[in-house]
């Protein structure tokens, strides 16, 4: 298990990690989620033992790692820029942790080839990385972290610079791999829906700070604060400004809805409303809804993102299938109350909305 304890890091003045804790078992793939300079990756270099916190601690099973050097850890780490050594084959850029471990030939063998295997680079294992695609060097990487049999394996985006191919193959195929081990993964990235589709477990950061921890479902169904939902919101979420009065939300140019039974109860007062782009559609049969104006409209194949201006706020709108709507166009974009996120003015989550919010 490792263990953060109240861990931050300062820099010249500036803190790149502030007051985090976090526990992460045996077996489990954790995604740090964020966008650039959040500090995912300034957190991983802690965890790896690459920088000592400032304050806090870390331990590893029990142990206090705290300001232990990485060379003395039982750590991997795979980057978004995968380095193989292009002088090698596929098969000893693997071999390479153990041949320094100075593991016996037979066991080095049998690492590689079920790494290899593993990752389906078994044809490729007498080729050198130049005569390979973007996809295998990546795996070559990836392989090579796992025959180390790292306690800890951190991967810094690893799919960022592959073509979209290649990245939903691998996102296919990582949570496989991690199941057949019994490491801690910890996964950087700044795409919530890659980390839908790795699953496991969750932190969302924002400046150095985790917002939120566990799994990922869970996180995205119920963000505890506006900041985790935004975090965890691609397109963008929706935020209105709402009055409750009664029964009923109001707010900018006449949006008026009934409050679902999870905020019926909710006291009187200011609210801000979260509405996921995918729960907007355009002319629909939900019970609550606004007029817009489109500033913009991008047609997907088989989506249309709308961009509209409500009120002061820019809203966007992800509706199945090709749209024909123009700049200038009114139009009626619609939602079902039930599944809103609804928070205080303070940004915390109010009421019981999420599990219909996703």
């Amino acid at each position: 298990m490792l263990d953060l304890q109240s861990v931050s890091r300062t820099v010249g003045g500036e803190a790149h990690i502030v007051d985090v804790s976090l526990r992460l078992e045996r077996g489990t793939l954790n995604v740090l989620l964020g966008p650039t300079l959040s500090g995912k990756t300034s957190l991983m270099r802690l965890m790896a033992g690459l920088d000592a916190p400032t304050a806090g601690r870390v331990t590893m099973d029990g142990k206090d790692v705290t300001g232990v050097p990485v060379r003395r850890r039982n750590v991997a780490m795979v980057y978004q820029q995968f380095i193989n050594y292009p002088t090698l084959t596929v098969y000893e850029n693997i071999a390479s942790p153990l041949r320094i471990q100075k593991r016996p030939a037979a066991e080095i063998d049998a690492a590689v080839k079920r790494a290899a295997e593993l990752l389906k680079m078994t044809p490729y294992l007498d080729r050198t990385p130049l005569n390979l695609s973007g996809g295998q060097q990546q795996r070559t990487a990836l392989a090579r972290a796992l025959v180390k049999q790292a306690d800890l394996v951190l991967l810094d985006e690893p799919l960022a610079n592959l073509d979209y191919k290649l990245r939903e193959e691998l996102r296919e195929e990582l949570p496989r791999i991690f199941a057949e081990t019994g490491a801690i993964f910890v996964y950087a990235t700044t795409e919530p829906q890659e980390a839908l589709l790795l699953g496991g477990h969750t932190a969302t950061l924002s400046k150095g700070r985790i917002t939120q921890f566990g799994e990922t479902t869970a996180v995205f169904r119920r963000p505890r604060d506006l900041l985790t939902a935004r975090t965890f919101s691609d397109p963008p979420l929706n935020v209105v400004a709402v009055e409750k009065a009664g029964r009923r939300f109001s707010g900018p140019d006449g949006l008026v809805f009934e409050a679902a039974a999870a905020h019926a109860g909710l006291a009187d007062g200011a609210y801000l409303v979260g509405i996921r782009p995918h729960r907007l559609t355009l002319a629909g049969s939900e019970s609550a809804g606004f007029e817009a104006t489109v500033s913009l409209t991008e047609v997907t194949g088989s989506e249309t993102f709308i961009h509209a201006d409500f009120g002061h706020e820019r809203i966007v709108a992800l509706v199945h299938g090709i749209r024909r709507v123009e700049t200038g166009d009114r139009v009626r974009l619609t939602f079902d109350p039930a599944k809103v996120l609804v928070f205080d003015r303070t940004g915390s989550a109010v009421g019981e909305p999420a599990a219909l919010a996703a």
